[in-house]
Order: C-alpha cells, then sequence, then structure tokens
C-alpha cells in the first residue's frame, strides 16, 4: 500500500486518525514528503515505547464500557486509584465509568516490575497520553460523520458533543480497529487550568474491601474446590533433605497428597487448618542434613569489608580545594526484613494443560518467565494474575510461593492449589533488603563551603528478582536444580546498591566508589528504596557534621549547597512548616532534618522532627514529624500523603528497631519477637506531609522519598539531643543506651 492510499483509508476514519498516525507511519517506513532526510521519531511518552497500540491500554466497547489496562500492581501505594484518575481526565468521563485492569499477562501490557516508584513515571504517563489520543480520535471520528471542524466539538461524559448540542456516544463512534493504532509522540493533554481529576483527592478504590473484611487480598481468595498446601521448608539456606517417611501424614483426615521434589517437600489437604498439621508431622518426618554458612553476625561490617568485590566507579568529578576542617566515619545498616503483615500466599490451577497463578507477585510478566522455566511451560499455557497481598513493598515470599502453588498444581489437575506460608517462614526465607557499609571522608572550607566528598559503600546486588527459575525456591529446591544466576556490577542512572550515593549538594569534588559484593550470605533482593535509606542517611548525618563544622545551622548550611530550585523550594517547606529555629529545646530533646531527591531525578522530599530520647533505657520517642514533598504535577494529594506517611513510619522502624538476627547456620528472627517493629505506642503524636504540587510538571513518584530523608533525620535528632553521633542502624534502646552509658563513662574518667 503506498503513501496516497494510506492517506485516504486514514481519511475516511476521522479528521484526526490522519494527524496522529500519519507521521509516526511514515517515519517508520523512511518516507518523507519531497525526499527530504528522514527525521528522528521522538521517544513516546511512559511505556508507549514499550507498548505503542493504543488498544493496550484503553478499549472501548458498542455498549460504551470502558477498560483501561495497566501493567502495574496495586501494592497499597494507591497507583490504581491515580491512574484511573488520569485516564478519566483525559477521557472526559468520571472514574466510576471506567472499569481498571491491572497487572495479567493475559490482558495487560508488559511493565515489568512495579518498583522505584517508577508506576505514575511510566504507566500514568502511558494512559495518560493513550487517553488523550483515544479522545481525539473519537472527536474525529464524530467530525468525519458530522462534516464538522474537529475543532468545534468537545468530549464530555462518554459522548462527543456538537455546538448545536447533538451528541454521539464513545460506543456509537468507535469501531474494532478504530483504537488498534500506534501513539504518537504528542498527545492533546488538557491544559492544567482544565482538569477536573487530576489534582483532586479521591478516596482509593481498593480501600473499602480492606476495611469491611470483602475479599481484598489473594490470601482471601477461595474457588471451588480448591485444596490448601503447606510447603516443609528446609531447616536453613543449605541443609538438604536426606530421607522423609510420608506413611503417617498420608494416612491423616483430609489429606490429598504429599509432594517431593528434590529438597521440595509440600503437603496437601481438603481444608487448611488439616494443611497445617500435616506439614507440622511432615517436618518432623523429615531428615536434614546441615552446615554452618553464614558469618558471624556480630562482626558483620567487618566480613562485607573483607568479601572479594568488584569496585564500580559511580560518581568522579572536579578537584578537590583544601580543607579547613574534614569529618570522617563508617555507618552500617544491617539485613532487613519486609515484614509483611499477611504471609505470602498464592493460588494455582492447573486446567487444560494449561497453568493460571494469581500473585501478589510484583511483576507478573517476570514471573511468568520465570515459572514457566521451571515447568516448561510456554507464555501461551502459563497466565500470572497479580491479586493485593497483604503488605509489601518489595521482593518478598510472594514470587516463591507463586512457584510453590504452581509446582504443586500440576500433580493436582483440575483443583485450585493455595499456598499459605507461615509467619515462620515469611521472616527465615523471604529475600532480605541487604546489609551495607558505607565511609565518608568530607571536608569544609574556611568559608564553610563544602571543599570535598569522598564516599564508598560495600554491598550486594538489591535485586534478585525473577526472570529466572533460579531466583524462586522451588526451582532451587526441586530436582532439576535450578541455579540463581550470579550478580553483576551495574552502575545505571536508576542506581541500585549505589542509589542516592551520590548527594545533590554542591562540591568542587565528588568521588563516590561502589566496592560491589558477589557473595551474598543471606538471600537478599529489593526492599523499598534499595540503598538509597542508607546512603542518604549517611549522606545526611555527615551534612549534619559539616554544618557544626562550619558553625551554621544545618538547614541554612541544605540551603547554601544546593542550587536545584526545586530542591531548595522543599527544603524552605518542611523547615517554615515544622518552625524550624536554634532556640533551645528541653533537655533530651533534639531536633533534626533531612533531605534528598529520590535517585536524584524522581521527587523530592524534606522532613523535619522533634525526638525525645530517655537516657535510663535508652528509648527513643519520636514525638513530631513535618515533611514536603514534590513529586511533580500531583494527580491525587491525598494518596501522596498516604505514601509519604507511611514511607515515614516505615523508615521509622527500621531506623529504632530491624535488624534480622542470625547465627552461623539459620536466620533466628522468625517472629515478632525476634524480629521487633514499631508497634503504635511509638508512632508519633503528629505526622504531617505538605505537597508541592506542580501542574504541567511530569510525574515523578512518591512511594519511595521519605525512607532515607527520615532515617537522616533521626540521627539527627539524636545527635542534637545527646551530643552523640551514631553510625549503626538500628539505633534500639540496648544500642543508645550503651552509647550514653559510654560517653557518660569517658566524661567521668575525663572529669576524674
Amino acid at each position: 500500500m503506498n503513501a496516497l492510499s494510506r492517506r485516504g483509508l486514514l481519511k475516511g476514519a476521522g479528521a484526526l486518525v490522519v494527524s496522529f498516525s500519519m507521521s509516526r507511519a511514515f517515519a517508520q517506513e523512511g518516507e518523507v514528503a519531497g525526499g527530504a532526510p528522514k527525521e528522528a521519531v521522538p521517544e513516546l511518552p511512559g511505556a508507549l515505547a514499550q507498548s505503542p497500540f493504543l488498544d493496550s491500554w484503553i478499549r472501548i466497547e458498542a455498549d460504551g464500557s470502558i477498560k483501561v489496562f495497566t501493567g502495574k500492581a496495586e501494592l497499597g501505594q494507591g497507583v490504581k486509584t491515580a491512574i484511573l484518575q488520569v485516564a478519566a481526565e483525559e477521557l472526559e468521563v468520571e472514574p466510576r465509568a471506567i472499569e481498571m485492569i491491572t497487572a495479567d499477562t493475559g490482558q495487560t501490557p508488559n511493565e515489568g516490575y512495579t518498583a522505584g516508584s517508577q508506576s505514575m513515571p511510566n504507566s500514568a504517563t502511558a494512559v495518560r497520553n493513550a487517553a488523550a489520543q483515544a479522545r481525539a480520535l473519537l472527536i474525529g471520528q464524530a467530525a468525519g460523520r458530522w462534516s464538522l471542524d474537529p475543532a468545534t466539538l468537545r468530549a464530555e461524559n462518554g459522548s462527543v458533543i456538537a455546538p448545536n448540542g447533538e451528541t454521539l456516544s464513545y460506543g456509537a463512534l468507535v469501531s474494532s480497529t478504530l483504537l488498534h493504532v500506534e501513539a504518537q509522540p504528542q498527545s492533546p493533554l488538557k491544559a492544567p487550568d482544565q482538569l477536573r481529576q487530576i489534582g483532586q483527592s479521591m478516596q482509593r478504590i481498593d480501600i473499602p474491601g480492606k476495611v469491611t473484611g470483602g475479599e481484598a487480598y489473594v490470601q482471601d481468595m477461595r474457588m471451588t474446590g480448591m485444596v490448601h498446601a503447606r510447603v516443609v521448608r528446609p531447616p536453613s539456606y543449605g541443609a538438604q533433605l536426606q530421607a522423609v517417611d510420608t506413611a503417617g501424614v498420608d494416612a491423616m483426615p483430609g489429606v490429598v497428597g504429599v509432594v517431593r521434589d528434590g529438597d521440595f517437600l509440600a503437603v496437601v489437604a481438603d481444608k487448611e487448618f488439616r494443611a497445617i498439621k500435616a506439614m507440622r508431622m511432615l517436618a518432623k518426618a523429615a531428615q536434614w542434613s546441615e552446615s554452618e554458612t553464614l558469618p558471624d553476625s556480630s562482626a558483620l561490617p567487618d566480613f562485607l569489608r573483607q568479601l572479594p568485590r568488584e569496585d564500580g566507579t559511580v560518581a568522579s568529578e572536579g578537584t578537590p580545594v583544601p580543607s579547613a576542617h574534614t569529618y570522617e566515619a563508617s555507618f552500617t545498616r544491617p539485613y532487613q526484613a519486609h515484614g509483611s503483615i499477611g504471609p505470602s500466599c498464592a493460588v494455582a490451577l492447573w486446567e487444560d494443560e494449561r497453568m493460571t497463578v494469581w500473585s501478589h507477585t510484583q511483576g507478573v510478566y517476570p514471573d511468568q518467565k520465570a515459572i514457566g522455566e521451571m515447568l516448561e511451560l510456554g507464555p501461551d499455557r502459563l497466565r500470572v494474575v497479580h491479586r493485593e497481598g497483604s503488605g509489601c513493598y518489595g521482593h518478598n515470599g510472594a514470587d516463591d510461593a507463586a512457584a510453590d502453588a504452581a509446582l504443586i498444581a500440576q500433580r493436582f489437575p483440575g483443583r485450585p492449589v493455595r499456598v499459605q506460608w507461615m509467619r515462620e517462614q515469611e521472616h527465615g526465607w523471604e529475600p532480605l533488603g541487604p546489609a551495607m557499609v558505607t565511609q565518608v571522608r568530607a571536608g569544609i572550607d574556611a568559608s564553610g563551603q563544602i571543599s570535598e566528598w569522598n564516599y564508598e559503600l560495600w554491598s550486594n546486588t538489591h535485586s534478585t528478582r525473577p526472570g529466572p527459575a533460579g531466583a524462586l525456591l522451588a526451582g532451587r529446591h526441586s530436582a532439576k536444580r535450578f541455579a540463581p544466576e550470579e550478580p553483576e556490577l551495574e552502575i545505571t542512572k536508576s542506581g541500585n546498591g549505589d542509589r542516592n550515593s551520590v548527594p545533590l549538594y554542591v562540591s568542587p569534588s565528588k568521588q563516590v566508589v561502589w566496592h560491589f559484593l558477589k557473595d551474598m550470605p543471606l538471600r537478599v533482593s529489593a526492599l523499598r528504596g534499595l540503598g538509597a535509606y542508607a546512603n542518604v542517611f549517611s549522606i545526611e548525618s555527615t551534612m549534619d557534621e559539616l554544618a557544626l563544622l562550619a558553625k551554621t545551622d544545618p538547614v541554612a548550611f541544605r540551603l547554601k549547597h544546593l542550587e536545584d530550585l526545586r530542591a531548595k523550594a522543599v527544603v524552605e517547606e518542611a523547615a517554615t512548616r515544622f518552625g524550624w529555629s536554634n532556640e533551645p529545646l528541653p533537655q533530651n530533646t533534639g531536633r533534626g532534618f533531612g533531605f534528598a531527591r529520590y535517585k536524584n531525578f524522581a521527587a523530592y522530599c524534606a522532613i523535619a522532627l522533634e525526638a525525645e530520647i530517655d537516657p535510663i533505657s535508652g528509648r527513643v520517642q519520636v514525638k513530631r514529624v513535618v515533611s514536603a514533598i514534590d513529586s511533580g504535577q500531583a494527580v491525587n494529594p491525598d494518596g501522596i500523603r498516604n505514601q509519604t506517611e507511611g514511607g515515614i513510619l516505615q523508615s521509622l522502624s527500621w531506623t529504632l528497631f530491624e535488624a534480622v538476627p542470625f547465627d552461623r547456620t539459620r536466620v533466628t528472627g522468625i517472629d515478632w519477637s525476634t524480629y521487633p517493629i514499631l508497634r503504635f505506642s511509638g508512632v508519633p503524636a503528629s505526622v504531617e506531609v505538605h505537597v508541592i504540587d506542580r501542574p504541567g510538571e511530569p510525574f515523578l513518584g512518591s512511594g519511595e522519598a521519605a525512607q532515607g530523608p527520615m532515617a537522616g533525620a533521626i540521627a539527627n535528632a539524636i545527635r542534637h539531643a545527646t551530643g552523640l553521633r551514631l553510625t549503626d542502624l538500628p539505633f534500639s534502646r540496648e544500642r543508645v543506651r550503651a552509647a550514653l552509658m559510654q560517653a557518660a563513662g569517658t566524661e567521668l574518667t575525663q572529669n576524674g
């Protein structure tokens, strides 16, 4: 088909179809009118670049019903609601008129993982542009039918309206091929002053089922004929199954069967409690060989520094100037768990030689690939459907539970198999946030300006997600013995363990090195924020120490070293709203400040807080927190506040309580007593989040902006209250009390 006939065909479908379709179609073929040189095709916005057809994102039926698709998963971050608002805005319909379909390999575009605060920049941006182009196509269809200029028409409430009031519904205008066209780089987005949905707080659509006891989570799923499975995990990472006598378990009431595949061991029963009882008996009947494979937890930082490493340069710029004062310190972060309130769960059904898995995975397509490799199933025979799980930001046991269910379900065709992990399995086997060590040496010159910045970090990779079958416990433990992929050092814009290791503050030189550790003594993967939590904690602690050396207020010191105007605005907003000053506080009370721009290109977040330290018990009580966040154009301001409040509290828990204990054989923190988290009594009396809206600016994402600044602010408040710089996370009562006693003893010795 030549260009002229293509043009004629498109013109018959409506005027705006021509304007949206021709340039991209011709550019793809290298055809340019008049023989002019071929121009580069502009990049499509957001995730449209990976899934460019409009009907990958939006479908409108003849009855006017609308479905919007996103490959991102609702994890409690409210993204389902925000993307719904974006779609409704550009389609000119009410949100209730849209059915949202999320993360399903059988229906939605492949957007990889829901991670890195990328749902709004990638998926919401794609949906907004697709919706705007769909609206224009519909207007173009109506213009063609009425022989009117499209500019004289408007869309409203699911219809196109002519100047004389005549209407055509979307359902009457749509055809099976209308939206099966490739998106264009430029979309007719609504102007900021015309927005009705974007920028307004909307109640989250995922909340009602959660607060009314509805079927809100994968843990709540109940299907006809469903059976219940429990996996007997090895007692430790390196343990191997030597023998198991299943006779007693097979004879138990309700037991459907026992599954053994290499070191993978599970039991299936007709009722859940029967499955639990059978699991416990099966665990007693199993004989395992174990060996000591883990390091001495009391010397973990030294162990990490001594591991074989590959060094990667994250930043090397500028030349230092002479320093009048230098600060040097080492900071540590322990292994930390996701601590999901609901242990991992999945349901799988093997029927007609096809597998369907319902999982709270954060990546349905990567999970499809990994489970498919494990079971030797192609994507045409394996569907993974996201269902929310009860609590997680990162790579917890969700993918493993999905693989467990799929492996077991193949043995029981036609019966849905529900796998529910136990608390001790979640804590003992989920991938952990990696332990880290950082080393800072920074200086200021005689004028109080930063003169040099040198930073090193020791860390494993922060992502071992599926993809490969070796990322799954069932894959590793099955007789096929899929090996995990060897991690590789990668220095990227988004960062990994090195995320936020380069400060946003101005310095004449910045030298940042990641000592990448391939050996992973404990199983690790993505935990909210990746390396940003520990890196920002280290940087913000150092900034306060440099401010003290410069004899400058810590907020003023930060502002002095920020060139980014939006960064300054966030710092000033948090400080002003908090009432930041240098006025004396009551004894044992301190104020602290922390700031970062997540990944140095996503949301800006600043936090000011007040904390009280009990000198007898060592307990740190954060009393009041004030935060400011700029995540670009705010779609759902209340949702941004939700995310920031949640990040603040999660970081508070990490910073004061959380560290995974282990011995030379296994993880020993397998319940809430051995792995304590923040309790309600430790929640601040007041947490304020002030959203700085930037109409017309790109979406930046909000979910992981607060973790690092909160840790830095807590550390700085403790420093302000006690004069002590604590560098080892978490700041548990025992650790704070020991530091206070050591300081008191040193002072007595000096005075004596």
